[in-house]
């Protein structure tokens, strides 16, 4: 399982390396931006002026027991964490990406937890919604998205026009319970 530290000991060892190498890299690859979270990398780069092949292999001989991999990106889009990214003649649009395993189950409205458990998921997909700048379509799409969740895990609803809110809303009743948990 590893250590408790082992996380911010992996975060200082990339960021010793990216101070020693990535200044020289992305001038010789003339990189267009960079951006990591935690192993994910996404570069931005011109593919009439870097040869992506070289570049890996530039980045591969940083650490002997590091290994680059590169995804391209594929009918002008590519996903990187929670979004893809969709490249136009003139500038970058975002849309929410999930994944092909990506199942739609929350903590059901009617199990015997507390509230705010239920509604932690809700909560964490409005705030991804308002934190990216979506088009409106997308925008309108990523709502119908999490209301169909919220059906599909048996929320009422009169709680969908709610849960757009900081906390979960105090007026829905509470979840039904079965004969054996009214009794214990």
């Amino acid at each position: 399982m590893g250590e408790p530290t082992s996380g911010k000991i992996s975060e200082l060892f990339l960021q010793s390396l990216e101070n020693a190498h990535l200044t020289r890299l992305s001038n010789k690859h003339k990189i267009a931006r960079y951006f990591r979270y935690v192993d994910d990398i996404l570069i931005i780069y011109d593919p009439n002026h870097t040869d992506i092949n070289n570049m890996r292999k530039d980045f591969n001989t940083i650490h002997p027991n590091m290994k680059f991999l590169e995804e391209t990106e594929s009918n002008n889009k590519t996903n990187y964490l929670d979004i893809t990214i969709h490249r136009t003649p003139t500038n970058w649009v975002t849309s929410i990406y999930r994944k092909l395993t990506f199942t739609d189950t929350i903590i059901p409205y009617s199990s015997n937890q507390p509230a705010q458990h239920k509604y932690a998921a809700i909560r964490f997909l409005y705030n991804r919604l308002d934190t990216y700048h979506l088009h409106k379509n997308e925008n309108k799409e990523e709502i119908d998205t999490i209301h169909d969740i919220m059906l599909n895990n048996g929320f009422p609803i009169h709680t969908h026009t709610h849960t757009h809110t900081k906390h979960p809303p105090t007026d829905f009743p509470p979840p039904l319970q079965t004969n054996r948990q009214r009794h214990t």
